[in-house]
This record gives structure tokens, C-alpha cells and sequence, in this order.
């Protein structure tokens, strides 16, 4: 099998997997439960306030991340971070996996 007929099918192979993993997450993705509390004690003020005032606003920009960074790992959202991460995965194999042309001083190829 020729090398560019290989790599785009390894590219292929790889696009399938992750697509289909991704669709199968985000059809079987539920939604989160409640909280136990009935609010999360993050989205007042006053503890948006005490935690400046411990850490400053790098505290809370810092809490405020770990929250995103957390949610992308659950539900419809991780089917997005799958697709996102596939079309990732992909375009580093087609990048990496481009042959180097020969050198200047190598002998002739055999056949």
C-alpha cells in the first residue's frame, strides 16, 4: 500500500472513531443533577468577595477557570471536547506523518 494511501486512511480511521465516539456521548450525555444545597455557594457575592479577599482576583479568576476546565468533562459538553480533540488528533498525524524528502548526500533508493 502506498504511503499516502496509508496515511490518509489511518486519518480516516481516527476521524470515525472520535466522531463516533463523540456522537454516542452526546446521544447518551444526561443532564447534571441538582445541586443538594439548591444553589451553589460559588454564585453569591459574598463568597465571590471573601475569596478576593484571601486570594485577590487571581483566586477567583482562578476558581472561575477550574469550573470551565471541569464542566468540558461532562455531558453534551464532552462530546464537544472528543470532536474537538479528534480533529486535534488528526491534524497532528497528517503533520507529523508528512515524509521528509531525501537527503542531498544519501545514496540512491533500492528496488
Amino acid at each position: 500500500m502506498p504511503l499516502e494511501t496509508r496515511r490518509k486512511t489511518i486519518a480516516i480511521v481516527i476521524l470515525l472513531a472520535g466522531f463516533g465516539s463523540a456522537l454516542a456521548i452526546y446521544i447518551n450525555a444526561t443532564t447534571a443533577p441538582p445541586n443538594p444545597l439548591g444553589y451553589d455557594p460559588a454564585d453569591t457575592k459574598q463568597f465571590v468577595r471573601e475569596m478576593e479577599y484571601y486570594g485577590g482576583k487571581a483566586n477567583v479568576v482562578g476558581s472561575e477557570f477550574r469550573q470551565w476546565f471541569g464542566s468540558l468533562w461532562h455531558g453534551k459538553r464532552l462530546a464537544l471536547t472528543v470532536f474537538v480533540l479528534t480533529l486535534c488528533a488528526v491534524f497532528f498525524y497528517l503533520f507529523a506523518s508528512i515524509p521528509l524528502p531525501p537527503r542531498a548526500d544519501a545514496p540512491p533508493p533500492r528496488n
